[in-house]
């Protein structure tokens, strides 16, 4: 269960702004400064600092100078995906137009590189296939390249194994220690190689012109959840700004048809709108939709990929719910509730129980794994926590169970022998009781400082932009409110899923709302004239051109 902790106060400053950049490790007023005001052009490092640059970039020129025809193979994700129209606009803006871009199939090929993709890339005359997020353990397949004289080079920034595989270079911030700073994310690597082009080659670009493309390397930056220090901030802050200027008629039309103000986007607009429909498309069809909707110049099939993407994450909320629903009535008709409920059907994707998972475990307070077959027919699955649990602590202990699990305390997945299907509960509940405590965890989540809310204004506001834009270690700051008492708990949205709470202050009334919550979701059930503390973070909002200062909620607790 989270514990809460209020930040530590600073003896020397009563400033907001120093204490939020003290909390998150920026305490010299140098390291302060380069935080708010990252630079473009000092706070990037030399991309031939990365392993085997000089090799990918002399490889790639030389199938440039050739017309050799080229593959850029790309993850299905939120980063392979935008790096993948990354390395195609560069192709495109220097007149190279022998290549093509594949992206795998979810569902049927699975994550990779893969020997049966090079078969096929074998077979379209390719000579040459650059990786982008994936291929750093793809040892077989690359191996399979060569056999077909194929040249292969690695851009990713996954963790590498010991053995590399057989490519002419493998570019990862994490392998070596020669590149200053190892958590770029995978359009982030594709960037650094197009800066590494760019040096090398005698291209007419207009000095600066990939500039344009940092809107796809802000979204994979934002949508992947690498850290967003260091050279990431540079292209977090730097992305979004272009982004906010984008040309692509795609993400015009897409904006539009979710009523957000490209002027206005914020890290969360990546999170909560871009970010599931590029994956809606390789959740529920073909990824290349998502990857044509970003690179397409064109306003009638950037219309046409739109609709499509909308289409697809309509049905995959439908889906979702449909999947809830029948788990429900699986949940309820059991005439004991078990420790940990394990579930699934053949019939469904597993790239779609995490949602469902996620639900579950929030309603019966207890761990959910939720399983599918993939187009393969490997049963592949999700599991979330309730908030106590460990999933990755009850995955370890019954190891053997699984072909490959992983994740974190609070999610994860995991593969399964169909063999091992039937036994898989009883093993998770056995182990769920005999580790006891052992499968708990404490999460201490810090509160930067206690407000009023008459305290939110154009300071605050204007102090949280330039700490913006937040994520994975640059967390959103967040406040505690005490004794803030409620004129109204309701709760709204088409079919009532998200809770309100309206607060009265000295010139106006605020509201605090929770998406997929209800009130009695929180540590304490908020009531009508009843004295609170609500833990929650200051956001601005647009939606539908209408402008609100309001507070997302983490949680209530009783008044302290």
């Amino acid at each position: 269960m989270p514990q809460y902790r209020l930040a530590d106060e600073l003896p020397d400053t009563s400033d907001l702004k120093k204490k939020l950049l003290h909390h998150r490790g920026h305490t010299t007023p140098a390291e302060q400064q380069r935080f708010l005001s990252p630079n473009y052009d000092t706070d990037r490092h030399d991309p031939f600092l990365l392993h085997n640059m000089e090799l990918a970039t002399a490889r790639i020129l030389q199938a440039i100078k050739d017309g050799e025809k080229i593959t850029i193979f790309s993850d299905y994700d939120c980063d392979g995906i935008p790096g993948a129209v990354v390395l195609h606009d560069f192709f495109q803006a220097i007149l190279f137009t022998n290549f093509d871009n594949y992206i795998p199939h979810r569902h049927y090929e699975g994550f990779g590189l893969s020997t049966e993709a090079v078969e096929k890339l074998a077979a379209s005359g390719t000579k040459l296939i650059i990786t982008i997020d994936c291929g750093t353990s793809d040892i077989e397949a690359v191996a399979r390249a060569s056999e077909f004289g194929i040249d292969v080079i690695i851009t990713d920034h996954h963790e590498p194994k010991e053995e590399l595989p057989p490519a002419v270079a493998v570019v990862n911030p994490k392998i070596g220690d020669t590149y200053p700073f190892k958590e770029l994310c995978g359009a982030g690597v594709v960037y650094k190689l197009i800066e590494a082009l760019l040096e090398r080659g005698e291209f007419k670009l207009t000095s600066g012109f990939e500039k344009w493309w940092l809107d796809m390397v802000g979204v994979a930056t934002v949508a992947d959840m690498v850290p967003l220090v260091g050279e990431n901030r540079v292209f977090a802050r730097y992305g979004l700004e272009v982004l906010r200027k984008s040309r692509r008629p795609g993400l015009h039309q897409l904006l539009r048809k979710n009523r957000l103000d490209q002027r206005r986007l914020t890290e969360d607009d990546v999170g909560f709108t871009l970010g599931p429909r590029i994956n809606a498309a390789s959740r529920m069809d073909d990824p290349e939709d998502a990857f044509r909707m970003l690179a397409t110049n064109d306003e009638t099939e950037a219309g046409g990929r739109v609709e499509h993407l909308e289409r697809l994450n309509s049905e995959r909320k439908g889906l979702v719910a449909a999947m809830t629903k029948e788990l429900k009535k699986r949940v309820d008709g059991m005439s004991e509730l078990p420790s940990v409920i394990v579930l699934g059907n053949p019939a469904w994707r597993p790239s779609l129980v995490g949602l469902s998972a996620s639900s579950l475990a929030g309603e019966f307070g207890r761990p959910v794994f939720l399983w599918g077959r993939d187009g393969n027919g490997v049963i592949k699955g999700s599991c979330r926590s309730e908030g106590k649990t460990s999933v990755i602590t009850l995955m370890d202990t019954v190891g053997d169970s699984f072909i490959e699990h992983g994740g974190h305390h609070m999610s994860g997945g995991f593969s399964v022998h169909e063999e091992q299907l039937f036994s898989l509960p009883q093993r998770l509940n056995a182990a769920f009781a005999e580790l006891g405590n052992e499968a708990q965890y404490d999460e201490e989540v810090v509160v930067d400082a206690a407000l009023s809310l008459d305290a939110i204004g154009p300071e605050l506001l204007t102090t949280l932009k330039e700490l913006a834009p937040f994520g994975v270690g640059n967390e959103k700051p967040l406040f505690a409110f005490v004794d803030v008492v409620p004129a109204e708990v309701a709760m709204f949205g088409k079919t009532k899923e998200h809770v309100k709470l309206v607060l009265p202050r000295l010139r106006d009334r605020l509201e605090a709302i929770a998406f997929f919550k209800t009130p009695n979701a929180f540590s304490y059930q908020p009531k009508v004239g009843e004295p609170i503390t609500i833990l929650a973070h200051v956001e601005e909002s647009y939606f539908m051109n209408r402008h609100q200062v309001r507070l997302r909620i983490v949680d209530v607790l009783r008044n302290l």
